[in-house]
């Protein structure tokens, strides 16, 4: 009874938002007057970070919910090229140490990625729900001065993608890799092809030789390699930047590799997961641990040959904790990383939906033998009925309908062990229960923003926290603080002339505009 008075108590202050502009309310679950959260700053080093792994443990970092944390991640395929991804840059350089006297990061495995974190959540327990707005992503630009100012990624052609073996031209069990520049042309983030070369057997410093990519953290020799620079000429690939893995800790056990996802969310290999989303995990252990790394350049679905463009990314995350108590419907029992963003819900499948439990002892080695796309959109198939059922109100029946004839299902990955099929969930099938129009005035000055309007420009500009955002009415594109973002949707006229955003987006630039520098 008191959940439904609330519910119709919210219900009927939006209204009064949405028809008077200037009055003022304080919604207590989005909003805290006066209320500026932390902001921490997580640094990339060999202190830092797990390699090829993730789990329990102690944390490098303890937030509070709705702290802030401005969060490096470096990619662990930085030994692709030394020059242009390692040297100079401080970072870097001590994570990848390795010499024939000393290694550091020396418990490398069972998986590959360079894991920031995990970082502890006050109070967060077995049953909450994490989530995590990702509201920053940019390049991490070289530390090397004969580079200066740009940024390099990676792409693997390797033996475990998916066409491995089969290639027409021989041999047809070549790893080939890319090395990829990112530039901007006309305001947009492109990656450019600089070359490629066909590994070719590595001797790291401990002396062992690696005949193919099968340990992180080697740095290739280019003077054992034959560099391709005739390589995709004139194509430009469009960066979307995104982190190909995210976790909170897994209750199975204490060291899990990071290649498969799972429920505990990790190597999804998502590109939606990308500034302007926000993921939510189901929490298995104390403190949730959540760990950040495996950044992402550009990458279509399937992530086929075997990896993305493998770079390196300094984020803004705020992470917010859900008590199991006061878990909406969309959120109850949630045991699948689910993402969200202005206009979709995505909803990840795996082959195992928990590989660790369904897989017994050996379950971190039998999943690469297991791996099934069957299984996976099945998975992903009854996760979605589910999500409907429980989030939306749907009957079983209106939901299997509804998935047949408007959920977009497509292969995230199937390079990673666990392969993932993700349904993508429109919010504007479901109209204002999903989409809800908000007093823009109302909404930022109710946390106390300054909103400034220019009829002649039809600009708006809100300040707050020493931030600066403004955007045109219609304009996909806004400046924050004087650089330019993308939106995560325009600002719209409602019939009485007033702004009107989103509740989402409302969330997120105020979350965005707390930010301390």
């Amino acid at each position: 009874m008191e959940k439904q008075l609330k519910r119709k108590v919210s219900a009927a202050l939006s209204a009064i938002l949405l028809m008077n502009p200037v009055c003022y309310v304080a919604n207590a679950d989005t909003i805290r007057i006066g209320n500026i959260p932390k902001t921490h700053y997580l640094e990339a080093n060999s202190e830092n970070v797990r390699w090829g792994n993730i789990g329990k443990g102690d944390p490098v970092l303890t937030v509070n919910s709705g702290d802030i944390v401005t969060v490096e991640a470096v990619t662990h395929h930085s030994g692709d090229d030394y020059e242009r991804m390692i040297k100079g840059d401080i970072g870097v350089e001590d994570i990848f140490h390795w010499s024939e006297t000393e290694k550091h990061k020396a418990d490398r495995g069972p998986g590959v990625h360079i894991m920031t974190g995990p970082i502890a959540v006050e109070g967060a327990e077995p049953g909450d729900v994490l989530e995590v707005k990702i509201l920053d992503m940019k390049l991490r630009p070289n530390g090397n001065g004969e580079y200066a100012g740009k940024t390099y990624g990676s792409n693997v052609a390797a033996n475990w993608g998916l066409l491995y073996g089969e290639m027409e031209e021989a041999p047809s069990t070549r790893e080939v890799v890319t090395i990829y520049e990112m530039q901007t042309k006309g305001g947009n983030d492109y990656a450019k092809a600089l070359y490629n070369y066909r590994w070719t057997p590595q001797t790291d410093p401990d002396g062992m030789v690696h005949p193919t990519i099968d340990y992180p953290g080697v740095i290739v020799d280019h003077s054992t390699v034959d560099e391709n620079h005739n390589v995709l000429k004139d194509v430009l690939v469009p960066v979307r930047l995104h982190f190909g893995t995210m976790s909170v800790a897994p209750k199975e056990a204490d060291v899990v590799d990071s290649v498969p996802p799972s429920y505990y969310g990790g190597n999804i290999d998502d590109w939606r997961v990308t500034e302007g989303a926000t993921m939510y995990y189901p929490v298995s252990v104390p403190g949730a641990l959540l760990s950040v790394g495996d950044p992402h350049a550009g990458q279509g679905d399937s992530e086929l040959n075997g990896t993305a463009i493998e770079t390196s990314v300094t984020g803004d995350i705020q992470i917010i904790l859900h008590k199991k108590a006061a878990l909406g419907n969309k959120l109850k029992a949630l045991n699948f990383p689910l993402l969200e963003n202005e206009n979709e819900w995505v909803v990840h499948g795996f082959s195992y939906a928990n590989h660790l439990a369904e897989l017994g002892e050996d379950a971190q080695t039998e999943i690469f033998k297991q791996s099934s796309l069957d299984k996976a959109m099945k998975d992903a198939a009854n996760k979605t009925k589910s999500f409907l059922m429980r989030g939306m109100d749907l009957t079983e029946d209106e939901a299997y309908s509804l998935m047949s004839v408007t959920t977009d299902f497509g292969v995230t990955q199937v390079v990673d062990g666990n392969w993932g099929i993700h349904g993508i969930i429109s919010k504007k099938i479901f109209g204002d229960k999903e989409q809800k129009g908000m007093s823009l005035r109302t909404s930022f000055e109710q946390f106390g923003a300054d909103i400034t309007w220019e009829p002649a420009t039809k600009m708006i500009t809100i300040q707050y926290n020493g931030n600066t955002l403004s955007a045109k009415i219609g304009a996909t594109t806004a400046t924050f603080n004087g650089k330019t973002i993308k939106l995560t949707a325009p600002i719209q006229l409602n019939e009485q002339k007033s702004a009107e955003v989103s509740d989402y987006f409302v969330t997120f630039y105020q979350a965005k505009l707390s930010k301390t520098e």
